[in-house]
């Protein structure tokens, strides 16, 4: 079922909704958030695979897609005492980065079961510079079992080089480009076919940062 914006009143009192409504100003207006190219996600599981620029970055991205994403991220943000109320409300899922944590890969895979959105910073760490950096191919691999489509995306600006709790409190400029989805199939889970859909994946962010890279030289 697709979920938008205005729909995103969950058995949660209202919390989601209400959560949506009030990031989709922070970000466009408080972060000037521009969006280069509108996401259009098809219905059913979609992974949305973005490179990962700064601790806001799920902010900023959720205010440009029109359904509920449920996050993958690192614990030690998840257990942030101030924000875990919320990350709990919005389902996210936390992951220890040894790579090793099969809880978060079950409850990632249920999620894509589920018919919903699940974003992935495939990266796996927040990149220092502009360079995209090597992904994790847990991403194709995930989608391949689940027939979920992959939407890419690039995200840039200001944000970047700012300690996660400066990301979201300091004002930014914020540019981001989505991609066309990005089909596998079960046939497709040999090892080197998981390593072409993952390089495939990279290469179409890595165009998306080409299309930014004008609007985001600030």
């Amino acid at each position: 079922m697709k979920e938008r914006k205005g729909d995103l009143v969950s058995a949660q009192g209202g919390t989601v909704g209400l959560v949506a409504g009030v990031n989709d100003w922070f970000s466009r207006y408080y972060h000037e958030l521009s969006i280069l190219s509108p996401a259009k996600l098809p219905d059913g599981p979609v992974i949305l695979a973005c490179n990962h620029t700064a601790g806001v970055d799920p902010l900023l991205i959720q205010a440009a897609v029109p359904r509920l994403v449920v996050w993958m991220m690192a614990r030690e943000y998840y257990e942030l005492r101030l924000f875990r109320a919320l990350f709990k409300a919005l389902e996210a899922i936390p992951v220890d980065r040894d790579g090793r944590d099969m809880a978060a890969t079950r409850a990632a895979l249920r999620t894509l079961k589920d018919g919903r959105v699940l974003g992935i910073f495939p990266e796996g760490r927040i990149a220092p510079t502009t360079e995209i950096l090597e992904f994790q191919t847990g991403i194709a691999l995930m989608a391949m079992k689940t027939n979920a489509a992959v939407v890419p995306a690039y995200l840039d600006g200001t944000q970047r080089n700012r300690e996660t709790l400066q990301s979201v409190l300091r004002k930014c400029q914020a540019t981001i480009a989505f991609g066309n989805a990005i089909h596998f199939t079960k046939e497709q889970c040999a090892e080197q076919d998981v390593v072409a859909a993952t390089e495939q994946i990279r290469a179409e962010i890595l165009r998306l940062q080409r299309l930014c890279q004008p609007r985001v030289t600030r």
